[in-house]
């Protein structure tokens, strides 16, 4: 009996003790979501992920990265990256559900993951915080975040972060550095065309900056340029 008692309290210890480090965990996750509604990052966990890669290739390698306030940011490319990414955001709180919906039938029917239905929001709660692993906990801890960002901040401030974090190249973050690589123009000078290649290529920009124009490419720029007309902006 008395060893009975002891594993319980054991056991009531153990549990109170990972609920005051998860917490813990979340408190700082919060924390850091009230700084970066009034400031703004010089890096993100993605960010020195993909420095500490190219760093193993070369020691020297620094990032392409410069922060531009929303306002200088072109509005081409905020019709376009909304209009490819996610083109419900400012209507849903941080999760699309008709667009989960529509994705895992999809991934059902081909009997494995072919289609995603992550938001901005949620993108910008991976990319400023999370590792790339698939997991249940990760994706656990982003929809948590994720509804961080949609209660503390606006949705321009979202939109903000994520087009001055988003990686557009080998080492390329933010609009600013991804308009003066790929085009030799700032953020604010984009054109419509300049826009949809740079929405395009945002979920695999290292894969599509190599190969640049192919047919594929060339089609979704089309069809992202008729969807900008649309668009609803902040």
């Amino acid at each position: 009996m008395r060893l009975l008692v002891v594993l319980w309290k054991a056991f009531c210890y153990g549990v109170g003790a990972l609920v005051m480090i998860v917490f813990a965990v979340q408190a700082w996750y919060l924390a850091h979501v009230l700084y970066l509604n009034a400031f703004n990052p010089s890096s993100t966990a993605f960010m020195e992920r993909r420095l500490s890669v190219l760093r193993e290739r070369n020691p020297g390698a620094v990032l392409r990265y410069e922060w531009v306030p929303y306002e200088r940011i072109s509005v081409h490319l905020k019709r376009a990256v909304v209009a490819a990414e996610d083109a419900r955001f400012l209507d849903h709180e941080g999760f699309d559900w008709e667009a989960i919906q529509k994705a895992m039938a999809k991934n059902e029917k081909q009997g494995r993951v072919v289609a995603g239905a992550s938001t901005i929001s949620q993108q910008l709660a991976k990319n400023l915080f999370l590792s790339p692993e698939r997991s249940w906990v990760r994706k656990g801890e982003e929809a948590v975040i994720t509804w961080m960002l949609e209660h503390v901040m606006s949705k321009r401030r979202i939109l903000e972060l994520y087009l001055n974090v988003a990686e557009w190249g080998e080492g390329v973050f933010g609009a600013q550095a991804a308009a003066r690589y790929h085009f030799g123009v700032s953020a604010a000078s984009l054109g419509p065309e300049q826009a949809a290649f740079l929405a395009v290529i945002l979920p695999s920009p290292r894969r599509y900056e190599k190969v640049r124009l192919t047919p594929y490419i060339a089609g979704r720029v089309e069809t992202i340029l008729a969807r900008m007309k649309s668009a609803q902006i902040p």
